[in-house]
């Protein structure tokens, strides 16, 4: 379900009104998108990788951790399993002692195992670009599917994180609370060329400005374009 773009006026046609609304909401989303890539012309994705493969053990990692401390821990580990196959034959020990900083390593150590098993097995240690091909590996979800698409092959692809998620619902982009039905909302409603760069945009954007608890209306350049700007208690109280 797409959100709401405002009050609908009222017509003599009956799908004149939703016909509006669906523009507008259309044309808001597009200025936002339009606005905060030019704001953040650098974003990209902060995990550090050299190939596809790395990337796809780097996001898998990311799964309840800071990119900074994916960062710290994937140079070791890359250095001793630089190939799916060398993944996929690690010593369990060895491979929980060097992920272990991530957090929830045991069941890392397990996915990453079983996704290196399957590069291996099914795509002759290639990490594949389709996405149905990427989200059909152990351990890979479609949010991580997108950012390996997006990040290492190119392609167009919304990535839901927590900071997509939480602007999007709050600008108004979306009424939906499922990653999955979200990314399908804001592909219906920016063009294919913008899904990468948003969700990028959108992230940095979410982490500088758009933050959970207190974010700063004040210095946003779509505060104007957000139903929900300098609607929080911080402002309320007169604290800014």
């Amino acid at each position: 379900m797409l959100a709401r773009s405002g009050k609908r006026r009222s017509s003599a046609s009956g799908n004149e009104p939703q016909a509006e609304a669906d523009a507008a909401l259309q044309d808001r989303a597009r200025e936002i998108a339009r606005r905060l890539i030019a704001e953040y012309p650098d974003a990209r994705c902060r995990l550090h990788f050299s190939s596809p493969y790395e990337l796809l053990v780097a996001a898998i990692l990311a799964a309840q951790c800071t990119d900074d401390k994916v960062n710290e821990v994937t140079p070791a580990l890359f250095r001793e399993a630089p190939t799916p196959g060398d993944l996929a034959g690690m010593h369990w020990r060895r491979l929980e002692s060097l992920i272990r900083p991530t957090g929830f390593y045991r069941n890392k150590r397990k996915s990453l195992r079983k996704m290196a098993s399957a590069l291996v097995r099914d795509h002759g240690g290639r990490v594949p670009r389709d996405l149905d091909a990427l989200t059909a590996l152990p351990g890979v979800a479609r949010k991580t599917a997108n950012v390996v698409r997006a990040a290492a092959f190119g392609e167009p692809a919304i990535v839901t994180d927590t900071h997509v998620i939480r602007l999007s619902r709050r600008m108004g982009l979306t009424e939906n609370k499922r990653p999955e039905k979200i990314e399908r909302d804001l592909m219906a409603l920016l063009p294919e060329r913008q899904w990468s760069d948003v969700s990028h945009a959108m992230l940095f954007h979410g982490r500088a400005v758009c933050t959970a608890k207190k974010p700063a209306c004040d210095r946003c350049p779509v505060s104007d374009l957000c139903p929900s700007a300098f609607a929080f208690p911080h402002f309320e109280q007169g604290g800014g």
